[in-house]
């Protein structure tokens, strides 16, 4: 299992799989990795010494992943029938071990939780550019050997000097300051045209999002957003693009402009959201079954935002998440928990989600445009495609 985090944050012992385990009969190994930096730097002068860089924390999972296959007898597993999963960027690590040559046979199925292979990574180039600019910062750049410095270097130097500086929330996932590189020896093309040519062929996909992805992180720090804020935000973010997305979204037609906002970049999803998501599905479907869902139950203001789809299976220790417990939830929430770690373990163990004790979950084809609804009252297909207006945003 592969955890959140934005890559540069995060332990998989924030996330207690026990109702997973013991209500879903599986295993579930929750790992850590090489985070940031330490995790992430790409150098052509380190690939020069010797060494595979811009996925070390790629190398770390995949070793994980060894570790499963050769013990999972041992705690009465099946190595056989392996499920990678992972939410935000854990689900974007899923992501490129399903396009990774070298990630391929450890594992037979992948759940992806909001974060979809639709979305272009760093691509070599630019990751190079940002290591030099971190080898410098770090003051190894003058070095005989920069693998040398970097490791003489105290680990918390090198965290403090490398931190995350943090991006506007219109930020695509290519412009995060650490993670998966493309062109890489681990990961030779993005993963969404390496999955397009055929990398997860035969192996089942369960992915999906929650309804409202952006809202938490737009909500939270653009409440006081203006009419004219907004506008002006859409039209830095989408240039020559932006006269069209006014008019689909008119300002008017929300309860606020910080709202407005979420909605678009929720229904674009260059960062985190929803139409890349369908777009994956319907891309993978063509090589393997997969299941897609939406989670619709929510809280106001926020709706069923960034990782509130959680809580449902996991007990987390997330520092400042306002993520309830199992014993929190109302009867019906605590409901739609049970239904979601019945499908989610069921599709461990058969690489389907549907069984008879839940309603029937229909596979995505490539002209699919609904998902399963998850919801506190019912349990439903809901029309994706028309509900984010991914038609737009295929066109645009």
């Amino acid at each position: 299992m592969a955890a959140r985090g934005g890559f540069t944050s995060g332990a998989g012992s924030q996330y207690d799989g026990a109702r997973l385990a013991s209500d879903g009969d599986v295993i579930v190994v929750a790992v850590n990795y090489r985070i940031g930096a330490l995790g992430f730097l790409a150098s052509a002068k380190l690939d020069a010494e010797g060494t595979v860089s811009g996925g070390y924390g790629l190398l770390d999972q995949a070793e994980a992943l060894r570790w499963v296959r050769r013990n999972a007898a041992a705690f009465g597993g099946d190595p056989h029938k392996v499920t990678l999963a992972g939410q935000s960027a854990g689900a974007r690590a899923v992501c490129t071990h399903l396009a990774a040559p070298a990630s391929r046979g450890l594992f037979q199925r992948v759940i992806v939780q909001s974060g979809a292979c639709a979305n272009p990574v760093m691509e070599k180039a630019d990751a190079e550019r940002k290591g030099a600019q971190a080898i410098q910062d770090v003051g190894c750049a003058g070095a005989a050997s920069i693998t040398s410095c970097l490791r003489q270097t105290a680990t918390a130097q090198l965290v403090r000097v490398l931190t995350d500086p943090g991006r506007p929330v219109t930020a695509e996932r290519r412009d995060d300051p650490w993670g998966p590189v493309a062109g890489t020896r681990y990961l030779p093309r993005q993963p969404i045209d390496a999955i397009r040519r055929g990398s997860a062929i035969g192996v089942p996909l369960l992915i999906g999002s929650t309804h409202d992805e952006m809202a938490g992180f737009v909500l939270s720090r653009h409440d006081d957003l203006t009419a004219e804020g907004y506008a002006a935000q859409i039209r830095a973010t989408f240039a020559d693009r932006a006269q069209d997305v006014l008019r689909m979204y008119p300002v008017e037609d929300f309860a606020s402009p910080a709202l407005a906002l979420s909605t678009v970049l929720t229904d674009w999803g260059g960062g985190i959201g929803s139409c890349p998501t369908l777009t994956t599905a319907r891309v993978a479907s063509r090589h393997a079954p997969v299941y897609a869902y939406e989670l619709l139950d929510g809280i106001p203001p926020f709706g069923a935002y960034h990782g509130w789809d959680l809580p449902f299976l996991w007990k987390t220790s997330i520092p400042l998440s306002q993520f309830p417990d199992y014993e929190d939830m109302t009867p019906n929430q605590q409901r739609l928990s049970r239904a979601m770690v019945d499908y989610w373990t069921t599709f461990a163990h058969h690489g389907t989600p549907n069984t008879p004790r839940q309603p029937r979950w229909a596979p995505t084809h490539r002209e699919s445009v609904s998902a399963l609804g998850l919801a506190a009252g019912e349990i439903a297909p809901t029309p994706f495609a028309a509900d984010h207006k991914c038609g737009f945003w295929d066109k645009t």
